[in-house]
């Protein structure tokens, strides 16, 4: 095949790329498996066939870290990275993860009356499924490790409507109610016993790329609930502690410790004056 000028140099840009850039769609996929292998060994109420005996537990723990330390080496620029130490210091965090999950699960049983048991919580609930893969994670971003954190939430987006930043600090226990919507991002810090709903958004002021580094995201302190479609913004904004935020608030103030924010409702009674002329919609 003869090629132009124009063609020609547009192979040899792919090719650059293709040596530059060598992550593929196997690097999601397995990073999905991982995802996958790591909630049925946490929760065996995910897998097919649950192991009671000890040796197959730890056999479990063993592929887990074999599987991270693949995966680590499959991203671009690995070769400076210390897989198996990395691995190593993720597995130990396991018991910790395992821990504040159950917190979670049980916080949203007993803050949801419509929940009959955590293990329903743990199999049905979308928002506790955010938060198991969040949790997750947040330890594999602490770390240092590029590309599996976001490849992670960002799948839990998908299956959950929730859209956790990797890199956001958030206490346990910790409550999603329903979730749908919810954004929080890298730098927001949560506090311990917050209970989120729908449509929060705990976002930034700025999107400038030059503020990555900086912290762009509020602060939830402890005890607080945050009711639906709430938006609440920037980095130097603090939620005081026991505080109430109600729906649909936007907040891009420091609230003290303690206080209840709402939007003031107006009633206003109809009277037949109201529509003395004719009423034209489509719906």
């Amino acid at each position: 095949m003869e090629m132009s000028h124009n063609l020609d140099s547009f192979v040899d840009e792919l090719v650059n790329k293709r040596e530059l850039h060598t992550c593929t769609i196997s690097l999601k996929n397995n990073t999905i498996k991982f995802i996958d292998n790591q909630i049925s060994f946490l929760f065996p109420h995910f897998a097919e066939k649950v192991l009671t005996d000890k040796k197959s537990v730890v056999q479990q723990i063993e592929s887990i870290e074999k599987h991270l330390i693949k995966l680590i080496g499959s991203i671009n620029g690995s070769s400076r990275i210390n897989k198996e130490n990395i691995a190593r210091s993720y597995i130990e965090k396991l018991p910790e993860i395992h821990s504040k999950l159950w917190l979670d699960a049980n916080a949203i049983y007993e803050g949801d009356p419509a929940a009959e048991s955590i293990d329903e919580v743990i199999l049905a609930y979308p928002g506790f499924m955010a938060i198991l893969i969040y949790r997750l994670a947040h330890e594999i971003y602490k770390l240092r490790v590029p590309i599996l954190p976001r490849i992670m939430s960002e799948h839990a987006h998908q299956i959950t409507g929730v859209d956790i930043h990797p890199g956001a600090i958030i206490g346990s226990p910790f409550f999603i109610d329903h979730g749908t919507g919810i954004v929080i991002g890298e730098t927001t810090v949560i506090g311990n016993n917050v209970k989120i709903y729908q449509g929060v958004t705990l976002g930034a002021l700025s999107v400038k790329k030059e503020l990555s580094h900086v912290k762009r995201h509020p602060t939830i302190e402890d005890d607080v609930i945050i009711y639906a479609q709430a938006v609440i913004l920037g980095g130097n904004t603090v939620i005081g502690k026991n505080s109430v935020i109600g729906g649909n608030s936007w907040i891009v103030q420091s609230i003290p410790p303690n206080s209840v924010v709402n939007n003031k409702n107006e009633v206003r009674i109809r009277t037949s004056k109201d529509f003395e002329d004719p009423i034209n919609f489509i719906i």
